[in-house]
């Protein structure tokens, strides 16, 4: 049986938990792809908080196995802590498969991560500081540690050897700090990381393959969204990976035909964190108001997001680039008190009229949204379990995002509960 992926189509943080968390009753694998520590998943059960960090979200049914595929970067201490954390709630990690193929974050890339934001001054990309960047880049420059070098004590320390050198170069020609070493590194890592993490370790791409062989079903879950991803996002304003869809294949090993199901995720209204273009940005009183309504703060960093007006103009091209069979649309419920909301359904630079983002950068950072304006509800819709129920002017609005979105919405998100969606 196919694949199911879900996949931000904003800038993150849309409610890609919850969602996989609902999904993955369904499902009996849930693979995270792509990404690191760097975005966290908040989901509340019963009333109790989960934020996931790198541990997939279905970890929270008993029936499903979690993956971690050949795509995410890791950071052993915080995985080993997330699982701890989970664990004293009672939650079983047990089943978790980590790829031994995923990459490795290193001190040095963390170091480094600071230093360069630092030196950026101005300039700086807003980045989390967590060695995700460096992780990826030591990847693609084939000089980087991978979860399955922590099984081989001789082939880690010559690999750590030969790039820590480099990176010592670094560190002390170029920021005058002092250099790392190789001795304390490999001591933590080929250590306690070594021993707790070797019994999850698999070959995740011949299980999944095995998996579907046998008719089970697939959820993979990215980090990030659409507009963070490295090819198709707001360069340089970026992640370091490929969150979408097209990145579940190459970060897990499945092949592209056996994803059928894209499900997009995308709030009611929009947010941003750190810097880079927002057409639609809000500031003032009604910025305030969502951000406060919408507990808009990091689940990882606690840095407070941006926030703005849905844009159909980015879902549009969030439907291209991922090739959506269907969309979810979170935290409608944190609209509840506005007389009116606005949605941009185009943007216009300089006499043009543009349906999908332009693609030069300079014209995306010039561009003027226009909006159509819609009437409010002026009701709590927390409550509500079924859609045909709900205001009409909320019905009204899910169905003009549907309109200029373009594929169907097969779940509007009232409240942070698991409980808490209605289906159109």
């Amino acid at each position: 049986m196919p694949a199911t992926v879900v996949v931000g189509t904003q800038w993150g943080d849309e409610g890609k938990g919850k969602l996989t968390d609902l999904l993955a009753g369904e499902m009996d694998v849930v693979v995270r792809y792509q990404g690191g520590h760097n975005a966290g998943h908040r989901i509340v059960v019963a009333g109790e908080a989960f934020a996931l960090q790198l541990v997939p979200s279905g970890v929270l049914y008993e029936h499903i196995t979690p993956v971690i595929g050949n795509g995410v970067v890791i950071d052993p201490k915080v995985l080993l802590g997330e699982i701890d954390t989970l664990s004293a709630k009672g939650v079983d990690c047990s089943r978790l498969l980590v790829s031994g193929n995923a990459h490795l974050i290193m001190p040095y890339h963390q170091e480094l991560d600071r230093l360069t934001e630092r030196f950026l001054g101005k300039n700086a990309l807003g980045t989390t500081k967590r060695g995700i960047g460096p992780a990826y880049a030591d990847k693609a420059a084939r000089v980087g540690l991978r979860v399955q070098d922590l099984l081989d004590p001789k082939i880690f320390r010559e690999k750590l050897d030969m790039v820590l050198y480099e990176k010592n170069l670094v560190l002390s020609k170029v920021y005058n700090r002092l250099p790392m070493k190789a001795e304390e590194i490999a001591e933590a890592y080929l250590g306690v990381y070594a021993e707790r993490i070797a019994p999850m370790i698999s070959d995740t791409v011949t299980y999944l393959h095995d998996v579907l062989g046998v008719g089970k079903r697939i959820l993979l879950e990215g980090a990030q969204a659409t507009f963070l991803d490295l090819d198709h996002g707001t360069y340089p304003f970026v992640t370091s990976s490929n969150p979408v869809a097209g990145g579940a294949a190459t970060g897990s090993g499945l092949g592209p035909r056996d994803l059928s199901r894209i499900v997009g995720i995308a709030k009611a209204y929009i947010t941003r964190v750190g810097a880079g273009p927002f057409p639609t940005e809000l500031e003032g009183e009604t910025g305030d108001l969502l951000v406060e309504r919408g507990h808009e703060f990091g689940t990882n960093t606690g840095r407070r997001r941006r926030v703005g007006w849905f844009d159909a103009v980015m879902a549009r091209q969030a439907v291209r680039l991922n090739s959506l069979s269907e969309i979810a649309i979170t935290k409608l419920d944190v609209l509840d008190t506005l007389e009116e909301i606005q949605v941009c359904v185009a943007y216009e630079a300089a006499g043009v009229r543009y349906a999908v983002p332009p693609y030069h950068q300079s014209t995306l950072h010039e561009v003027t949204p226009i909006y159509e304006t819609l009437p409010g509800w002026g009701r709590d819709l927390s409550g509500y379990t079924r859609f045909e129920e709900m205001p009409v002017e909320a019905r009204d609005y899910i169905a003009f995002l549907r309109e200029q979105i373009g594929v169907p919405i097969s779940v509007v998100g009232l409240g942070p509960e698991r409980e808490q969606f209605v289906r159109p």
